[in-house]
């Protein structure tokens, strides 16, 4: 077995450090901070730096403990460099940098995207190795994110198409703030959902009549919030209607990142399709692009839960595949990308 490789991220909220060594998880831990940021509604950039700084080392500590492992095991560190909120990549980025100078270990600077990707091929002791083979295609959904890529190898993602406003993990939280479900938006719409009439209120399906692969959902938003508001006009939103509002608006974010995933896979011939990222747990989600995948013979390969959620299993995973591949980051001079500032990828 080739040497454990640490992987290390914060670049939103969740503290989380993972050891991955041959697409083997040996260790993944989460320190998240749901609670905390709960009472805003939201994530508070100042709020999640200041608590990865108290949670990095002893996740760290825990996820060697877990792998039976000590630094002078280790044949690398990964870390998400990019991109995320700046005062969280920071504490990420800072924090490898000085592991890597003080345990004698190369470096690696990790695309987020790229390693929520990536994690497709991430398997647990035991498992058989994951036969997913480039080129791929791979829907990529998370808060921030909603892209589709062709995937060439690692750190090779072609980017093909994306949303035009907000990711579809910002419509669902955006919905759920409308609607009054409590944070974390996005899980609590798709456990409502599972429960509702997805066929009571149509709401419209956006982007159809294009020729690219560009995804939108501001007219969603937009309809569902006119629904909302005759509805409430008419009095308080019963339990009934609000699981029938979370199923319809489920309904139509599906219906459009499949229909754009299957147009996808057949433009670039693509018989392999990766779905990724935070949203990638979303019931419905997997359940409508494995219905898809099964009618047109394509292949699914949906991230494990375990692994949809940001976690430090992915940056090592992606992490050993670019050490192995001859990549690595100068630890004097790794730096932290922002959200906004990370180089779009040339085709």
């Amino acid at each position: 077995m080739n040497a454990a490789i640490l992987g290390i991220e914060t670049s939103c909220d969740d503290t989380a450090v993972g050891i991955v060594a041959d697409g083997v998880v040996l260790a993944n831990r989460v320190a998240s901070q749901i609670p905390l940021h709960a009472r805003f509604g939201g994530v508070v950039p100042e709020v999640a730096a200041r608590n990865h700084l108290l949670s990095i080392l002893p996740a760290i500590e825990a996820a060697l403990a877990d792998a039976h492992l000590t630094p002078r095991d280790l044949g690398g560190i990964a870390v998400t460099h990019q991109p995320g909120l700046i005062g969280a990549l920071l504490v990420g980025v800072q924090t490898a940098r000085t592991l890597a100078l003080c345990w004698n270990v190369p470096l690696v600077g990790v695309d987020h995207i790229q390693a929520h990707v990536w994690a497709a091929k991430l398997r647990w002791p035991g498992d058989a190795a994951v036969p997913l083979q480039v080129p791929f295609l791979a829907l990529a959904v998370s808060g921030g994110h909603t892209s589709l890529y062709r995937v060439m190898g690692p750190g090779q993602m072609t980017l093909l198409g994306r949303t035009l406003d907000d990711a579809a993990g910002e419509a669902f939280d955006k919905f759920a703030r409308l609607l009054g479900v409590p944070y974390p938006g996005g899980p609590n719409v798709d456990a409502l959902a599972q429960s509702g009439d997805p066929t009571r209120f149509v709401l419209p399906r956006g982007m159809r009549g294009r020729s690219d692969l560009a995804m939108s959902f501001s007219g969603l938003k937009t309809a569902a919030r006119l629904h909302m508001e005759a509805l409430q006009a008419q009095g308080p939103l019963d339990e009934t209607t609000v699981r029938d509002l979370c199923a319809s608006f489920q309904q139509a974010v599906v219906a459009q990142l499949v229909h754009v995933t299957q147009r996808a896979a057949i433009q670039e011939g693509l018989q392999d399709v990766v779905l990724a990222g935070g949203v990638a747990a979303n019931q419905g989600l997997r359940a409508g692009l494995a219905q898809m995948c099964a009618a047109q013979g394509l292949r699914f390969w949906p991230v494990p839960l375990a692994w949809c959620g940001d976690n430090g299993a992915m940056v090592a995973g992606l992490g050993a595949a670019l050490l192995a591949a001859g990549q690595a980051d100068d630890p004097h001079e790794l730096d932290a990308v922002p959200t906004g500032l990370v180089k779009k990828r040339a085709g």
